[in-house]
């Protein structure tokens, strides 16, 4: 029985030193924020944060702002394997960001062109009215029954005053 009590006392407390050595081996990220804020992380801060506001790194590396970040060394550069992956991550999303706008922009320019195309045809239109109005020949206009009513001078002149508005919005 002594046996198994050492064994116990022994391998329990090997197991928890063994439980927490991974944790340790992720890495510890400390910066302030934006704000000011103390952030605590597993993940390398983003890469809006100003190096001088990282004050710890993984692997217990950390420098006070105005003071140069530890050189790098072999065992770094796999520590560093996380941020490889987050500069990938970031170069995606930037890359995603760039297409979504570029869409953004064919989008626009497809509905300027429609837009130009719509002005063209309500300048075509007014110009083909104005030359009816300027012709002299008879206008006719529905009325607000339906009636079809033959335009005064006062008319002609609301409706060729009304046209030229048109080609002034529309006609460039």
């Amino acid at each position: 029985m002594n046996f198994n009590r050492l064994l116990q006392a022994i391998l329990l407390p090997s197991l928890l030193l063994v439980a927490a050595l991974p944790a340790d081996a992720q890495g510890i990220w400390k910066w302030r924020d934006k704000d000011g804020r103390l952030q605590i992380s597993d993940r390398a801060p983003p890469v809006d944060v100003p190096d001088r506001d990282i004050l710890q790194r993984p692997g217990g590396a950390s420098h006070a702002a105005g003071q140069p970040a530890p050189a790098a060394s072999a065992a770094a550069s796999t520590a560093d394997a996380a941020p490889a992956v987050e500069t990938e991550l970031e170069a995606r999303k930037r890359k995603a960001a760039q297409e979504l706008a570029a869409q953004k922009q064919a989008k626009l320019a497809a509905d300027n062109e429609r837009l130009a195309g719509q002005k063209a045809e309500i300048c075509r239109r007014a110009r083909s009215q104005m030359a009816m109005i300027d012709s002299g020949q008879r206008m006719v206009r529905p009325s607000a029954s339906g009636e079809r009513e033959v335009l005064d001078d006062q008319g002609r002149a609301e409706e060729a005053q009304r046209t030229r508005k048109l080609m002034q919005d529309n006609c460039q």
